[in-house]
């Protein structure tokens, strides 16, 4: 078992530092599920003890009118009367067969049974029947909830089905219609005790919570306190494939092994089955399982349970930066010089698992001084899904799966490549379109022939001449526009303006070098192949792939341009700057690009273009 919880509060703390979407930070926190409250005591009526009870909030104890139970509950066996014990144990063996996601569905039917027992409420001295009911989890909280119907979905309808009474304490809702839940907003009523001496009534939340916890710690019936969501991680699995504890049992005791038996590694064997026992298959290799250990020299069993593959993929980019060292971890030298990770991208799927237990397992390396810094992942982006050209998600079973290799096969790596960079925002779901790929190939073809001529040789075009105003205003703004949406990943808007260039260039009947070869070297990340090539029919050597990213004059950026807005469906959906020479193929080649968050793929049954003023996509 891992005790995750132990910093459960820095993992939520140290979100603050990460640049994440917004959506997984919250899965984040809602998976870790910090709530501040007050445990409160409820004294058994009939017996000795008291159920103990985490709200959020205190300040509606008034209205509590039952308890509830999870049927796990400890204290089920003790409140049970003899007259319901043969009810409450059918009830607890059907709940015992339901996972927790379907007892806490909300669409469900509310089921539960009396336990004949009864709890004293501490603010008001009213004795409430306590049940038992699945929708309450022994994994959350303390396993036992005071039953507010009036201000809780869950509770009201409970209350409804078993003819529970419902107790306004927060005005501004029909209680008896519906569950007043926005509580947030009201104000607190029919919440003083039964001499006057303490009271919370016309006050809001905010102020009767801080208040009526005080009052609660003060009578020595509960106190402040904070809850998780998240449970600590049991670490170990039955099963063969598997990181193998480096323990052994001696004596009935587990022991460590000491450092220089690591690593523990896997015996090879080709017996797979369950051991029957329970234990791994590692039970019935006999001849690894029995051991002596190292410092007694006692007979010992080693441990059979393996590690799940969070063992490794929850700091296997630390091992990436120093993979051969045999002594340790990694250098500390390259760690600091490595990390953090300054980009991580990967599907939304990992937001909250791999995400979290990598994030808690650099912590704990922090922590003994592995690593220098709190965080692994400083800046995370979810690349969409790649639809089928149906607009459907890839399926064998849609017949709808496209296949990378006949694609590189048909038309080259590259194209393969730009085209899947071209389609959209990185973070967009788009669906595929072989069409697509042909064009992007029909650019790249354009690109060919700026340089090189028929017979495969550099173009006698391609002159050392220094460039006119306008083709080293368009480089310029080319070099901008590209490195800055490298930077952002909008690779789609960087490949739409690298188009507007060859389409200027293929105008041109002389080509400066002092233009084309900062080009090519602006098309290498995109196409590296063909600017490899073109790099060396130009001359160039050693790898295009070496040499200096181009720099842009800012003052050169600046020239006669014009800003076209980009609706789709009439509405204003992004703006554009192009050359007030741009002809309209250009401008809707970079409007499209634009709006491809929007169209979704989908070819637009009208454009709409007013000469440089707008574009309309209609779809």
């Amino acid at each position: 078992m891992l005790k995750i919880t132990a910093y459960a509060d820095r993992l939520l703390e140290d979100l603050k530092l990460v640049d994440w979407p917004t959506s997984t930070l919250e899965m984040q926190k809602n998976w870790i599920g910090r709530s501040v409250g007050a445990e409160v005591d409820f004294t058994l009526a009939d017996q000795k003890g008291a159920i103990r009870v985490f709200t959020t909030r205190p300040d509606t104890l008034f209205g509590a009118t039952y308890m509830v139970l999870a049927p796990e509950h400890p204290l089920v066996d003790v409140v049970v009367s003899n007259k319901q014990k043969t009810a409450v144990q059918t009830y607890r063996e059907a709940s015992a067969k339901k996972s927790d996601l379907q007892r806490q569905e909300l669409e469900k039917e509310k089921t539960g049974v009396f336990t004949g027992g009864y709890a004293v409420n501490p603010v008001n001295g009213e004795q409430l029947p306590i049940w038992i009911a699945d929708y309450v989890l022994m994994s959350y909280g303390t396993g036992a909830i005071m039953a507010v119907p009036a201000h809780d979905e869950r509770d009201w309808a409970f209350a409804r089905q078993y003819a529970l009474p419902i107790r306004e304490v927060i005005a501004g809702g029909t209680v008896q219609e519906a569950a007043f839940t926005e509580t947030n907003r009201g104000t607190v009523v029919n919440s003083a005790t039964s001499d006057d001496a303490f009271s919370i009534n016309g006050l809001t939340p905010d102020k009767a919570i801080p208040k009526i916890t005080e009052w609660l710690e003060k009578q020595g019936k509960g106190i402040q306190a904070v809850n998780y969501k998240l449970r600590d991680w049991l670490f170990a699995r039955q099963r063969y494939w598997g990181e193998p504890f480096p323990i052994v049992w001696v004596d009935g005791d587990a022991r460590p092994l000491p450092e220089e038996r690591l690593p523990l590694v896997l015996p090879e064997t080709h017996n797979f089955k369950p051991s029957g026992t329970g234990e791994s298959p590692l039970a019935n290799l006999t001849e690894w399982l029995t051991t002596t250990d190292p410092v007694t020299n006692k007979p010992a069993r080693r441990e059979t349970n393996t590690m799940p593959q969070w063992a490794g993929s929850c700091w296997y980019y630390l091992r990436f930066i120093d993979p051969k060292n045999s002594t340790h971890l990694l250098d500390p030298a390259k760690e600091r010089y490595w990390m953090p990770v300054d980009l991580y991208i990967g599907g939304s799927e990992h937001a909250v698992l791999h995400l979290l237990y990598a994030r808690f397992w650099h912590k704990v390396l922090f922590d003994i001084g592995v690593t220098s810094t709190p965080e692994p992942f400083m800046k995370l982006v979810h690349q969409g899904i790649v639809l089928g050209e149906d607009n459907q998600k890839m399926s064998k079973s849609r017949g709808n799966v496209v296949n990378p290799d006949e694609m590189i096969d048909q038309f080259g790596a590259d194209a393969v490549r730009l085209y899947e960079m071209f389609m959209g925002p990185l973070e967009a779901m788009k669906p595929w379109s072989t069409r697509g790929v042909e064009g992007v190939t029909r650019f790249l073809d354009r690109v060919w022939r700026v340089m090189v001529d028929e017979q495969g040789r550099l173009s006698s075009s391609v002159v050392p001449t220094a460039p006119s105003l306008d083709h080293e205003r368009l480089l310029h703004q080319t070099i901008k526009k590209v490195t800055e949406d490298i930077e952002a990943l909008r690779f789609n808007t960087a490949i739409s303006q690298m188009m507007i260039f060859t389409n200027e260039m293929t105008k041109a009947q002389a080509r400066p070098r002092a233009v084309i070869e900062p080009f090519v070297l602006l098309l290498s990340p995109f196409a590296p192949h063909l600017a490899e090539e073109l790099w060396g029919l130009l001359g160039h050597h050693p790898s295009v792939s070496q040499q200096p990213w181009p720099t842009f004059d800012p003052a050169m950026t600046v020239g006669e341009h014009m800003t076209i807005p980009i609706q789709v469906n009439g509405r204003l959906r992004a703006k554009i700057e192009v050359p007030t020479e741009a002809v309209r193929e250009d401008i809707e080649r970079l409007a499209r690009a634009e709006a491809a968050e929007w169209l979704q793929g989908k070819e637009p049954k009208k454009v709409i273009y007013v000469d440089k003023k707008l574009f309309n996509f209609v779809v």
